[in-house]
C-alpha cells in the first residue's frame, strides 16, 4: 500500500467498500466524516476565540468598575472632610482673648499720709522717761506685747510679724496638660495632600480575614492629635463598624508619617484631626 494514500479522500472510501454493499448506511457516514472533521474543528476555534474573549471582557469590566469604585470613595471622603472643614467655627472665635493686667491707681489720700520721719537731737535733761529705750529684761517683764508692723505705700496689705511663727505648707500643683484645639486658624496637612494622604491610607490597609469571610463593611470614623512637631498622638474611634475594622483603622492611624503641623495665631499647636476610614469589599454595592 502507498504511503501517500489520503485515507479520508473518496477515492480509499470506494477500495474500502469495493465489492461491498454501498446502500448500507457505513458507507455514506464514511464518506461524510471528513466534512464532519472540519466542521468540528471550526466550530471548536470558534467556541475558544468567543469564551477567551468573553473572559477579556470581564476582567476588563472588573477592573473598570473597581476604578469608579476607588474614585467614588476618594470623592465622598474628600467632601466629607470639606464639609468637616466648613463646620469648624472661625478662626476668630477660637482666638483667646487676653485680658491687660488691671493697673491700680495709687488714691491721693494715701500718698498724702505718707510722712517723712524727723530725728530731734535733745539733751539727756530733756529726755522723757518713756521714750527711752529699754531694755531686754524690762522688756520681759512688760505685760504688753509688741510687733514690728511694716506698711507698703499704696497698699491696704500689712504684714505683721508675730512672735509665734507658723509652719506654712506649700503645695506644689501638677504641671497642666497641653491643650488640644479642635478647629485652629491653619489645620494640620498630610504632605502631599488629601489625595496622598487617601492613597496612602489604601495602600496600607489589610482587610481583616474575619470581616472579609462576613462580608463586613463600613467606613470607621477615627480621631487622632496631630502634635505641634507633626507626629500622631492619641488616637481614638470615633463612629465603630466593627471590632477587626476598627482596630485595623487605628492601626493604619497610628502609621501615618508625621503631618505640617497645624497653626494658631502663627505657633504651632496640638490640635484633634477627624479621619473617615473606608472598608469595602470589590464585588459589592
Amino acid at each position: 500500500m502507498a504511503k501517500d494514500v489520503d485515507l479520508t479522500s473518496k477515492e480509499w472510501c470506494d477500495l474500502i467498500f469495493e465489492g461491498r454493499n454501498k446502500d448500507f448506511g457505513a458507507y455514506s457516514l464514511r464518506r461524510g466524516s471528513t466534512k464532519r472533521y472540519n466542521k468540528s474543528l471550526i466550530f471548536v476555534a470558534i467556541l475558544l476565540v468567543v469564551i477567551a474573549g468573553c473572559v477579556a471582557g470581564f476582567n476588563a469590566y472588573s477592573t473598570y468598575l473597581a476604578k469608579q469604585r476607588e474614585a467614588k470613595d476618594l470623592a465622598e471622603q474628600a467632601a466629607q472632610m470639606a464639609l468637616m472643614k466648613k463646620q469648624a467655627p472661625p478662626p476668630e472665635e477660637q482666638r483667646e482673648k487676653v485680658k491687660p493686667p488691671e493697673v491700680k491707681e495709687i488714691p491721693p489720700e494715701v500718698l498724702k499720709s505718707v510722712k517723712v520721719t524727723q530725728l530731734l537731737i535733745a539733751k539727756d535733761d530733756q529726755v522723757k522717761k518713756e521714750d527711752e529705750i529699754k531694755s531686754q529684761d524690762e522688756l520681759k517683764n512688760e505685760k504688753d506685747a509688741f510687733a514690728n508692723v511694716t506698711n507698703k505705700v499704696g497698699s491696704e496689705d500689712r504684714n505683721i510679724t508675730q512672735t509665734k511663727k507658723e509652719d506654712v505648707v506649700v503645695e506644689q500643683k501638677a504641671p497642666e496638660p497641653e491643650k488640644v484645639f479642635t478647629a485652629v486658624e491653619q489645620m494640620p496637612q498630610f504632605p502631599g495632600g488629601e489625595g496622598a494622604l487617601m492613597k496612602y491610607l489604601s495602600s496600607h490597609i489589610n482587610y481583616p480575614t474575619v470581616a472579609m469571610e462576613n462580608n463586613v463593611q463600613g467606613r470607621v470614623i477615627v480621631q487622632f492629635v496631630v502634635t505641634k512637631n507633626g507626629s500622631i498622638g492619641e488616637v481614638k474611634v470615633a463612629r465603630s463598624v466593627d471590632r477587626d475594622l476598627d482596630r485595623e483603622a487605628v492601626r493604619v492611624c497610628k502609621s501615618l508619617p508625621n503631618f505640617i503641623p497645624g497653626k494658631m495665631n502663627g505657633q504651632a499647636v496640638n490640635v484633634w484631626y477627624t479621619l473617615p476610614v473606608s472598608f469595602k469589599l470589590q464585588g459589592a454595592n
